[in-house]
């Protein structure tokens, strides 16, 4: 799809900046890809505390978007300015119903099925060692498989989360199993065969093949 110019994404390989990185290949939008590191030295020029990432991105975290004098800094946020850009790629429903549904998962995503797996990256690696706390890594388990028992109920038995086609939310999903497989949570199987299913889209590969 053709746009003024083209977008910029920094991002750091399976962090949340693949959500990013992913919906752009779905939305067929042109755009530069800017490996960013986290946790380096700031005085290298990739640096996500290098001044000039941090001048667009106080938090020295991933991912970023820039398009034109516009910045965002939130991965939700940038998936659905893209879905936004790309009417056509239908990532994001358009009908009040519809979005209603899409507000419901996208939220619940980010605010519980993710929550713990960020809870355990903070306390592994994340936060400076004197504020590690060891026993949050229980806790964690503990929300993780709360999160997955309540996503049962809101899920329905359809291949997509919104019913007949591809959209954000599948992207979402897919992203955040795969993190909770990574940091070694109890998956279900059926949530590794929607990840499996939905990597293997030719946007994902694409997205995944940057990476490497």
């Amino acid at each position: 799809m053709s746009h003024p110019a083209p977008l910029k994404l920094y991002g750091f390989g399976p962090s949340r900046s693949f959500r990013a990185l992913w919906a752009l290949e779905e939305a067929g939008l042109d755009f530069e890809h800017i490996e960013t590191v986290l946790r380096k030295d700031g005085s290298l020029p990739n640096s996500a505390k290098h001044p000039s990432y941090l001048a667009l991105n106080a938090q020295g975290k991933v991912p970023t978007l820039v398009d034109g004098d516009k910045v965002l800094t939130e991965s939700i946020a940038i998936v659905n300015y893209i879905a936004r850009l790309a009417p056509e790629s239908k990532l994001m429903p358009t009908s009040v119903s519809d979005l209603a549904r899409y507000d419901e998962l996208s939220c619940f995503v980010l605010a519980e099925l993710e929550q713990p797996l960020w809870s355990k990256g903070k306390h592994l690696f994340a936060l400076p060692e004197e504020q590690r706390v060891p026993a949050m890594l229980d806790t964690a388990k503990f929300e993780w498989a709360k999160a997955v028992r309540s996503l049962d109920a809101l899920l329905e038995d359809t291949e997509y989360a919104l019913g007949d086609h591809f959209s954000a939310i599948d992207i979402l999903l897919a992203h955040t199993f795969n993190w909770a497989q990574r940091f070694e949570f109890d998956v279900p199987e059926k949530y590794i065969a929607l990840r499996d299913r939905h990597f293997a889209r030719p946007a994902a590969q694409r997205a995944l093949a940057s990476m490497a």
